[in-house]
C-alpha cells in the first residue's frame, strides 16, 4: 500500500493530469470534525498505509494545528509527518499531489516526507492580485500599497522561490529553467469574460487578455495549463484579498521528481531510524546535525 498523504481541506486535493496517483485524506476543523473521528480516521490510514504524511499551509488558523498535533498525541505514534508548509494554499496542493504520485514509487516514508522541503523549491507559486494592501508575505512598498486604491489596477506577485512584485503589462517574472505544468485557480470567471476553452459568453472575439494563462504560462513555455475550482479556501486570507487568480507551476514528471530526491545524499535518523534527507526527519522533527554530533 501507498503511504498515505493527507491535507486540511478538500479543495487540495488536486486531480492528477497525467499517470495515477492515489487520493488525499482530509482532515476537517475542528468545528467540523470531532476529535474522535480524527483520531479514528487516523489510525485507519496508519493500519492500512503504514505512515502518514500530512501537508498543511504555515498559516493554518492555530486551533486547527492543535488538533492535528492533539490527533498524533492520542495515537501515540511517531508515524505521523506534520509538515506546515510556507507556501500559498494552490502551491501546498499542488505540493500534496506530487507527493500522492511519488507514494507509489519506492521512496520509504521517512525519504518521502523530507523530500516535502526539497520539491517546494521548485514550485513557482505566486497570484494576479486587484489589491496588495493587506499581503503580508513580502515586501509592498508604498507606492503599490497607493496603486492597491486606484480602480482597475492588477498585480503580479511571485513568492516561491524568490518573492517578486510587478505590474502585468510592464517587467515580466523570470520563469523556471526546467519543464514545468500550471495549475491556475481563480475567485470568479476570467476578465475577459471568455470561458476555459477560451471562447467567449458572448459570442465574441476575446479582448482582454488574462495575465496568468495568456501571458506568464507563454513566457514561462509551461507545458500545459490546468484550471481547477474553485480558489482553495485559504487563499483569500492569504493573500489578503478574494480577488485573486493563484498559480502554482511546478514538475509535473514523477520520474523527474524521483530522480531529483534520489540525487540527494541520505542520512539515517538516529531518534526514530527512518532514512531520510536533508538537515530534519519529517516524522519525529530530529535534527541531522544533532544526532551527528
Amino acid at each position: 500500500m501507498p503511504i498515505a498523504i493527507a491535507v486540511t481541506s478538500g479543495d487540495l486535493v488536486l486531480p492528477a493530469p497525467d499517470g495515477p496517483a492515489p487520493t488525499a485524506a482530509v482532515f476537517r476543523p475542528p468545528g467540523e470534525q470531532p476529535l474522535e473521528t480524527a483520531v479514528t480516521q487516523a489510525g485507519l490510514l496508519l493500519d492500512q498505509c503504514g505512515h502518514l504524511v500530512v501537508l498543511y499551509p504555515d498559516a493554518l488558523p492555530a486551533p486547527y494545528v492543535h488538533r492535528l498535533h492533539a490527533v498524533r498525541a492520542l495515537l501515540e505514534s511517531e508515524r505521523i509527518a506534520l509538515l506546515p508548509v510556507g507556501l500559498p494554499p494552490l502551491a501546498v496542493g499542488v505540493l500534496a499531489r506530487q507527493l500522492r504520485q511519488l507514494s507509489l514509487s519506492d521512496l520509504g516514508p521517512g525519504i518521502l516526507a523530507s523530500a516535502a522541503r526539497l520539491l517546494a523549491h521548485y514550485i513557482y507559486a505566486g497570484a494576479e492580485l486587484a489589491s496588495v494592501a493587506r499581503l503580508d508575505r513580502m515586501p509592498v512598498g508604498l507606492g503599490s500599497h497607493v496603486a492597491s486604491l486606484l480602480p482597475g489596477v492588477r498585480f503580479g506577485v511571485l513568492v516561491n522561490p524568490v518573492p517578486q512584485l510587478v505590474r502585468p503589462g510592464g517587467a515580466e517574472i523570470p520563469g523556471p529553467a526546467y519543464p514545468t505544468r500550471m495549475t491556475v485557480a481563480r475567485a470568479g470567471p476570467r476578465r475577459d469574460g471568455s470561458r476555459r476553452d477560451g471562447s467567449r459568453r458572448d459570442g465574441g472575439v476575446r479582448r482582454d487578455g488574462d495575465w496568468v494563462t495568456d501571458t506568464l504560462a507563454p513566457a514561462w513555455r509551461v507545458q500545459g495549463v490546468q484550471e481547477v475550482s474553485p480558489l482553495p479556501e485559504g487563499s483569500a486570507r492569504w493573500w489578503g484579498t478574494p480577488r485573486a487568480v493563484e498559480f502554482a507551476a511546478a514538475i509535473p514528471d514523477p520520474s523527474v521528481l524521483y530522480q531529483l530526491i534520489a540525487s540527494v545524499r541520505r542520512e539515517e535518523c538516529r531518534w526514530c531510524g527512518l532514512e531520510l534527507i536533508g538537515d530534519r526527519c519529517g516524522f519525529c522533527s530530529a535534527p541531522v546535525a544533532a544526532a551527528a554530533a
